[in-house]
C-alpha cells in the first residue's frame, strides 16, 4: 500500500488521502480531523490537499462515498451468495451495523447527518447512499419472501422500517451510549428486530 501511496510526482494520492482521513477519523476522533492534521500525516500540504476536495464538507463526503462503494461490493457479492435468505439477512445486518464507538463510517454520517439540512450536496449524497441500502434490502426481503423463506411481506415498507431501526441502533453504538435499557450487543438487538419485522415463513 505505501508504494501506492503517491504518484511519481511525489503528491499523494486522492485514494491515499481518503485512507489516512478515515484512519485518523477511527483514532482520534473527527474534531481532530483539519486539514492542516490531514497534511502532516500524509507528508504533503493543506493546500495539496485543497486543490482536489476544495472544503473540509468535500473531503468528508468524498472519504464516506469511498467507504460506501466498498460495502456496496460486499453487498453486491452477499446477495450474490449461493445461501439462505435469512443467512444473507444476517450478513447485511453485520455489514450495516458499526464495528464500534470509533467506527469511521458511522462517525462521518452522524456529523454529515447534522449538516445536511443547509446544504443541498451532502442531502443528494445522502439520499443516494440511503437508497442504495434500501434497494438491496428490498431485494433480499422480495427474493426471501418469494422463496417462502420470510412470511409474506412488503419489501418497501419493511426495509424502510428495518433500516430505520438500524440507524438509532448504530447511533446508539458509535455515541457509546452504553447506559441503554437494553444490555443485548448491537447485533443481537438488530437480530432480534429483524425478527419481528421479518418473520419466518
Amino acid at each position: 500500500m505505501a508504494g501506492a501511496a503517491r504518484r511519481r510526482d511525489g503528491h499523494v494520492t486522492q485514494e491515499r488521502m481518503l485512507e489516512e482521513a478515515m484512519a485518523a477519523i477511527a483514532e482520534d476522533g473527527l474534531a481532530s480531523l483539519t486539514m492542516s492534521a490531514l497534511a502532516e500525516r500524509l507528508g504533503t500540504s493543506g493546500g495539496h490537499i485543497l486543490y482536489y476536495f476544495g472544503s473540509k464538507d468535500r473531503l468528508l463526503l468524498a472519504a464516506l462515498r469511498w467507504s460506501e462503494a466498498a460495502l456496496a461490493d460486499e453487498r453486491r457479492a452477499l446477495l450474490a451468495r449461493r445461501t439462505t435468505a435469512e443467512r444473507k439477512l444476517d450478513d447485511f445486518l453485520r455489514l450495516y451495523l458499526p464495528r464500534g464507538p470509533r467506527d469511521p463510517r458511522w462517525t462521518l454520517w452522524i456529523e454529515l447527518w447534522a449538516r445536511t439540512p443547509g446544504n443541498p450536496e451532502l442531502r443528494e449524497a445522502q439520499r443516494q447512499l440511503d437508497a442504495d441500502w434500501q434497494r438491496d434490502l428490498e431485494s433480499l426481503l422480495a427474493a426471501g419472501a418469494e422463496r417462502g423463506r420470510f412470511a409474506p411481506l412488503d419489501a418497501t415498507a419493511r426495509a424502510s422500517e428495518l433500516l430505520a431501526l438500524l440507524d438509532g441502533l448504530s447511533t446508539r453504538v458509535v455515541l457509546g451510549q452504553d447506559s441503554a435499557p437494553d444490555p443485548r450487543p448491537p447485533l443481537d438487538a438488530a437480530r432480534a428486530a429483524a425478527a419481528l419485522l421479518v418473520p419466518r415463513a
